[in-house]
C-alpha cells in the first residue's frame, strides 16, 4: 500500500491523542452548558446522553471481559458520560473488525489439524508443567515439541550477527513479521540480504504493523520491496478519518527461515534494539533462537496471518521443518490474539506465578495490569516465593512509566521485589521460574499486549536455556536500583494522579 506524505501527516494528527483531547474538550463544553444552562435543551440532552451511557455499560457487563478492564471503563463512563462513552466506542471495544475476524478465523480453522499436539512430546515433563502445556495446546492451539535446539540472547546486539548468518543461509524461504521497521544499520543489513535472497529465487515475505511503522518507514516502502521480489503486507493499514479504532496491532516478532530456524523475542528492526543508536540509554532486550521441530508453530502462525489477507497456498506441508535437532527440553511457541475471548498470554503468566515454589523473575517494559494478575503477583510473594520484577529505569513513555510506578506500593507491601534497570530502557519480556519454566516473547504486562494486540511467545520446559534466562536476570539485578517504600512517597496530588492513571490505564 503506497503512502503519500499527506496521509502520514493526517494520520499523525488524527490519532489516539488528538481524538482523546477533542473528546475531553467536548465533555468540558457539555458540563459547562449544563451548569450555565446555555441551551434550553440541556436537561433533555443530558438525559439522552445518560441513557446512552447506561446502554454502553450494559454492553460492557454482558461481554466476557477482564473484570478490571470492564470496571475501569464503567467508572470512566459513569463519571464522564460523554467523554467516557465516546472513548469506549472509539477504542474500548476489543472486538476486531468483522472482516478481519472472519478472514483470520477461516484460515485458522482450515489449518487447525496442522497444530495438533503430537504424542510423546511431553514425556518427562512434570505434571504441573504438562497441565500448562496441555492448556496451550488445546486453547491456543499450539503444540509442544522436542527435537528442538534453543539459544537465548540477552541483548539485541548479541542476537543480530547470528540472525544475519542464518538469513544468509536461507535456501527456500524467509518469513519476517515485526511491529516496527526503521531504516538504519539493522534494517538496512537485513533488507540487503532479503533482496539478495529474493533475487536468487528464495520466497521472501514481510509483514509489519502499519501503525507501528507509521512514522518510520519511508513513502513507497511496500512498492520498493515488491519491486525487489519481496512480498509485503502492512497489517491493518491506517486510513485517516476511517481508522480511528486502532486497537488491534500486530505486535508479534517472528522470523522463520526454511522452516528450520526461528527467532522470537522483543527485538524489532530498528537501531536502538541493537544499541547502534542511543535513545533511552542502554536498550536491554531479549530474543530466542529455535532450530528444529518447534519452528513449525511459528511458520504456521506466519502463514495463517499471510493467507488471511493475501491468500497464496492451502497446503503448508512444503514449509515443514526438515532438520531434526537434539532436544533441549520441551519447547512450545504460542500466539495470542483478540479474535477470541481466551486470555491465553495472561493465563500463562498467571499459571507460572500461581504454581511457583521458589522464585519467579520477570522482565517487562510496562506494567498496567488487572486485579487477577496483580493478585497472582502478590499472592506468590505472600506464599514465600521470591518474586522479582524488573522494569526500565529510563522510560520511553513518561505517562506509562508513571502508571507502572503506581503499582509499586501494593506490590512492595505484599513482598514483591521491584527493580528499575538504571542503565536505560528495558524492553525484554521474560519470565523464568524454579529452574524449570521460562517464557521469552513479545508479550508486555499491560492491557494492550494482554487483551488487544496479536502477540507471541515461547514457553521453555526444562533444558539448558531456562538456566540461561535465569543467569541473565541474576546478571541484571546488580545493574538495577531496588525500589523501596521510601521511593514510593508522593504528594497528595501525585497520589491522585496515580489513581487516575490506574483508572484510565486501559486507554494507554
Amino acid at each position: 500500500m503506497f503512502k503519500l506524505p499527506v496521509v502520514k501527516v493526517l494520520s499523525r494528527c488524527i490519532n489516539r491523542i488528538t481524538i482523546t483531547a477533542l473528546l475531553i474538550l467536548v465533555q468540558l463544553v457539555w458540563m459547562a452548558s449544563l451548569y450555565l444552562r446555555l441551551t434550553e435543551y440541556a436537561a433533555w440532552l443530558n438525559g439522552v446522553m445518560t441513557a446512552l451511557s447506561v446502554l454502553v455499560i450494559l454492553l460492557l457487563v454482558r461481554k466476557d471481559e477482564n473484570p478490571a478492564y470492564t470496571i475501569a471503563w464503567m467508572a470512566l463512563i459513569g463519571v464522564t458520560p460523554v467523554f467516557g462513552g465516546l472513548m469506549y466506542l472509539f477504542w474500548g471495544n476489543k472486538r476486531p473488525s468483522r472482516r478481519m475476524r472472519r478472514r483470520m478465523a477461516a484460515v485458522d480453522r482450515r489449518h487447525r489439524d496442522l497444530v495438533a499436539q503430537q504424542p510423546d512430546q511431553l514425556d518427562g515433563v512434570p505434571p504441573r508443567a504438562r497441565a500448562l502445556s496441555g492448556y496451550i495446546a488445546q486453547y491456543g492451539p499450539w503444540p509442544a515439541w522436542k527435537d528442538t535446539a534453543v539459544e537465548y540472547f540477552s541483548s539485541g546486539e548479541e542476537m543480530f550477527p547470528r540472525l544475519l548468518e542464518d538469513l544468509r543461509s536461507a535456501k527456500k524461504f524467509i518469513f519476517l513479521e515485526t511491529f516496527i521497521i526503521r531504516p538504519g544499520r539493522m534494517w538496512n543489513a537485513v533488507e540487503e540480504i532479503l533482496r539478495e535472497k529474493a533475487a536468487a529465487g528464495v520466497d521472501v515475505r514481510v509483514i509489519y504493523d502499519d501503525m507501528g511503522c507509521l512514522t518510520t518507514v519511508p513513502s513507497g516502502f511496500v512498492i520498493r520491496l515488491e519491486q525487489a521480489r519481496i512480498r509485503c503486507i502492512p497489517f491493518n493499514p491506517v486510513v485517516p478519518l476511517v481508522s480511528l479504532v486502532m486497537n488491534h496491532r500486530d505486535h508479534r516478532k517472528i522470523v522463520s527461515i526454511d522452516g528450520n530456524i526461528a527467532y522470537n523475542g522483543g527485538t524489532n528492526f530498528a537501531d536502538e534494539y541493537i544499541n547502534a543508536e542511543e535513545r533511552f540509554g542502554y536498550w536491554k532486550d531479549a530474543a530466542i533462537r529455535l532450530e528444529g521441530a518447534a519452528v513449525w508453530n511459528f511458520t504456521v502462525m506466519f502463514l495463517n496471518f499471510w493467507n488471511a489477507f493475501r491468500p497464496m497456498e492451502e497446503d503448508y506441508r512444503p514449509f515443514r521443518p526438515t532438520v531434526k535437532a537434539a532436544s533441549d527440553g520441551v519447547v512450545q511457541p504460542y500466539a495470542d490474539s483478540p479474535l477470541d475471548e481466551e486470555r491465553l498470554a495472561e493465563s500463562v503468566y498467571r499459571d507460572i506465578l500461581d504454581e511457583a515454589k521458589d522464585y519467579v523473575y520477570i522482565f517487562t517494559p510496562y506494567l498496567a495490569i488487572g486485579e487477577d494478575l496483580l493478585n497472582s503477583l502478590k499472592m506468590a510473594a505472600k506464599r514465600g516465593v521470591d518474586v522479582r520484577l524488573v522494569l526500565p529505569g529510563i522510560p520511553d513513555k513518561k505517562m506509562v512509566f508513571r502508571l507502572s510506578r503506581s503499582y509499586y506500593l501494593p506490590l512492595l507491601r505484599a513482598g514483591v521485589k521491584v527493580y528499575e534497570f538504571t542503565p536505560g530502557f528495558l524492553h525484554a519480556k521474560c519470565y523464568v521460574s524454579d529452574d524449570r519454566l521460562a517464557v521469552v516473547g513479545s508479550i508486555n504486562m499491560d492491557y494492550r499486549s494482554l487483551y488487544l494486540h496479536f502477540e507471541c511467545g515461547t514457553l521453555l520446559m526444562g533444558g539448558s536455556q531456562v538456566a540461561a534466562v535465569r543467569a541473565d536476570a541474576e546478571k541484571t539485578f546488580p545493574q538495577c536500583h531496588r525500589i523501596t517504600l521510601a521511593d514510593c512517597r508522593t504528594s497528595l496530588l501525585g497520589a491522585l494522579l496515580d489513581d487516575v492513571l490506574r483508572l484510565v490505564s486501559p486507554l494507554l
